[in-house]
């Protein structure tokens, strides 16, 4: 999750990611976006690779590279802690089990008392 996290700490790397988002693309594809050097765009998808955010195919003389988004599971999971929706959605869910729960009892009583108005 460190790894992972540092990686996406950087504004280059984000929009990178964003890039791979929907393709894979070759390094020189990458690189022609940015006004910063190859050089300084290879360093880049070098961090990104390291952190498993990226993987590298090489066809030829050419490096692809796709985006692997299952790396970003267990940052997501942390992060949702601190997410005010987490936290609504566990109270939605009490409340539907509240719900059902107090359907039942009701249910279970509305029986009982037919049983014994029939008796």
């Amino acid at each position: 999750m460190d790894d992972v996290a540092s990686a996406i700490a950087d504004p280059v790397r984000r929009d990178i990611l964003v890039m791979l988002r929907d393709q894979h693309l070759a390094a020189g594809q990458i690189a022609d976006r940015f006004a910063i050097s190859r050089p300084a765009v290879s360093r880049h998808l070098r961090v990104l690779r390291h952190s498993g955010l990226v993987r590298c195919s090489r066809v030829g003389r050419r490096h692809f590279y796709e985006l692997d988004a299952s790396r970003f599971a267990a940052l997501i999971a942390w992060l949702d802690q601190f997410s005010l929706a987490a936290g609504w959605q566990r109270r939605v869910d009490a409340l539907e089990t509240e719900v059902y729960r107090t359907r039942r009892d009701r249910r279970r009583l509305d029986t009982d008392y037919e049983q014994e108005s029939t008796a």
